[in-house]
């Protein structure tokens, strides 16, 4: 089974879990990462993550994500096929880095598209088309 997390799921540990649900994410997340140790999921990873890691300012959660991103069996590259199905899920209001997450997910024929952004997940049910 293939898995992508985007940042907003990579980072879900290290939010206060004031919030019962914040805490479930983080765990679920936590049970993802360790099914991927145990080899019993494959996490991949692409460039849109690199770079989406790379933009953050706080060392903690950029040293976390590059620690789950290791993890990753493929890096999914940029191509211009995924540039053109951003775009037009960029046209749909998607934006520009989750456009780009989830033409990158789709490109790796992933099983499941992870995410934590709420804002995210009411777009994708409402507008998200293959």
């Amino acid at each position: 089974m293939k898995i992508y997390l985007d940042i907003c799921a990579i980072q879900r540990p290290l939010d206060t879990s004031k919030q019962i649900r914040i805490a479930l994410e983080a765990e679920a997340v936590l049970g993802i990462l360790a099914f991927c140790d145990e080899g019993k999921i494959e996490l991949v990873s692409s460039e849109a993550l690199i770079y989406e890691t790379e933009q953050n300012p706080i060392a903690i959660r950029q040293e976390h994500a590059n620690a789950v991103l290791a993890k990753a069996k493929s890096i999914i590259k940029m191509t211009n096929d995924a540039k053109v199905r951003a775009a037009k899920l960029s046209e749909l209001g998607f934006k520009a880095l989750d456009s780009l997450h989830l033409a990158l997910a789709e490109f790796s024929k992933v099983d499941y598209f992870c995410t934590c952004d709420d804002q995210l997940i009411r777009k994708i049910e409402n507008d998200y088309r293959n």
